[in-house]
């Protein structure tokens, strides 16, 4: 018979076994949303390299990124792919900020629990993007139920890992985490997946394998 674990322990066994850095790789807020906005689609080696050359041109000031024409943005970005949609939603995201004076406590304060639904009018952001935008740039603490933490959670016997909404509520209603630990824990299951859930060559580090996650709603 399993183990039985909840999200508490899962939290510290994958924060024993995974050893890479586990904090979103940025050294400011706006190319941190850039990042989030580029890496869809796409390896985060291309996303880099995109972010490299934005960083180069704009010194991501989010005045001068707003101030790019679309044919600039497509050149900059062009290693990530989509750059048409990618460019446009850049352009259409940066210049929703600078109405907002780019204050994001403003936006906070204007949309409260509505921001995530603002997020997903725009073109090009679906579930993942506006959540990854949520914890890591308005530092709200909600759960990213992308890929990697649908098949950890698969693995782990969880009958809530049907679909990314799914997962998200049942997993956000389950778990009294920080906002920290919110974003720890998503870099700690992407880490994970990195090395375990990538691609088909999906496998299991042998520690789980004695494990069963049991969610419980608190």
């Amino acid at each position: 018979m399993k183990k039985e674990i909840n999200l508490k322990e899962l939290y510290s066994q994958l924060d024993h076994y995974v050893t890479a850095g586990t904090t979103w790789p940025a050294d400011s807020v706006y190319e941190m949303m850039l990042g989030a906005i580029l890496v869809q689609n796409t390896t985060w080696h291309n996303t880099t390299l995109s972010l490299a050359r934005i960083g180069e041109a704009t010194h991501f000031d989010p005045e001068a990124i707003s101030a790019l024409t679309i044919e600039e943005v497509k050149e900059l970005i062009y290693s990530s792919g989509f750059h048409k949609r990618k460019s446009q939603l850049i352009l259409d995201y940066f210049g929703w900020l600078k109405k907002h004076a780019f204050d994001l406590e403003e936006i906070k304060c204007k949309y409260q629990d509505k921001l995530r639904e603002r997020l997903l009018q725009f073109n090009g952001i679906g579930n993942e993007t506006a959540d990854v935008l949520l914890l890591y740039a308005f530092e709200i603490p909600v759960f990213v139920a992308d890929n990697y933490a649908l098949k950890l959670f698969r693995q782990l016997g969880s009958e809530q890992s049907t679909d990314y909404l799914s997962l998200k509520r049942y997993v956000e209603s389950s778990a009294d985490f920080t906002l920290k630990e919110w974003q720890k824990f998503h870099g700690l299951i992407d880490e994970y997946g990195k090395v375990y859930l990538r691609g088909k060559q999906e496998s299991i580090h042998p520690h789980w394998e004695e494990y069963k996650l049991v969610i419980k709603p608190s």
